[in-house]
Formats: C-alpha cells, sequence, structure tokens
C-alpha cells in the first residue's frame, strides 16, 4: 500500500457513525470492520518501517559506539508523519475500498 498517496486526514475528525453504518446496518459491525482493517494496515506499515530500518543498524551491539544514523531518523519522522492506521482505514471505508462480507448473515439468510 502506498501511505503517501492516501486522502486519510492527519488529525482526528468527528463522523457520523450512523450514516457510516448504512451498509452493514450495525454500528458495532462497521467499527470491527473498520477496526480489522486498522490493524492490518498497522501490521503492513510496521513490516515496512522494520524493513527500512534494518539496513541502517549498528554492525556492532557495543552501547558506548552506538552513534546517531540520520537515515534511521529520516525514515522514523516520515512514518511519523503519516495518518494513523485507524484514520487511513475509515477514509478507505467511506471512499468504498474496502471489500468486507458477513459469513453469519449468509448462513442466516440460507436458513430462511
Amino acid at each position: 500500500m502506498d501511505y503517501k498517496k492516501t486522502n486519510a486526514p492527519l488529525n482526528t475528525q468527528t463522523r457520523d457513525l450512523i450514516a457510516m453504518s448504512e451498509d452493514t446496518g450495525n454500528v458495532y459491525e462497521t467499527v470491527c470492520i473498520i477496526a480489522k482493517r486498522a490493524n492490518q494496515i498497522a501490521a503492513e506499515m510496521k513490516s515496512d518501517l522494520d524493513k527500512k530500518i534494518k539496513d541502517f543498524a549498528p554492525v556492532t551491539d557495543n552501547l558506548e559506539e552506538y552513534t546517531e544514523n540520520r537515515e534511521r531518523i529520516e525514515i522514523s519522522r516520515f512514518y511519523e508523519r503519516l495518518p494513523k492506521p485507524v484514520l487511513i482505514a475509515t477514509q478507505e471505508y467511506v471512499d468504498h475500498k474496502i471489500h468486507f462480507r458477513n459469513p453469519a448473515k449468509k448462513n442466516a439468510a440460507l436458513d430462511d
């Protein structure tokens, strides 16, 4: 996922969850969908950050010889400036970019 191209806000915004839950018909289910997607985004961001920082890991394990690494600091600052995963997931939900399904509702419809 390209985090630079997301149109998610950097700050928290007040949202009308009742209006957002029209697709699911349940506020709780909507919040769960957004939360699961936010966890996926957070895990992906963390693995990307770990890969990039690992390249700049110090060769020695001695804390006395540890020096400041500008590239590592810049990478960390970039990830700190990004929108939080919950804000990205919420924006994806509002833009209808999240595909979700509820197997319980599908099974209930088949039982009727």
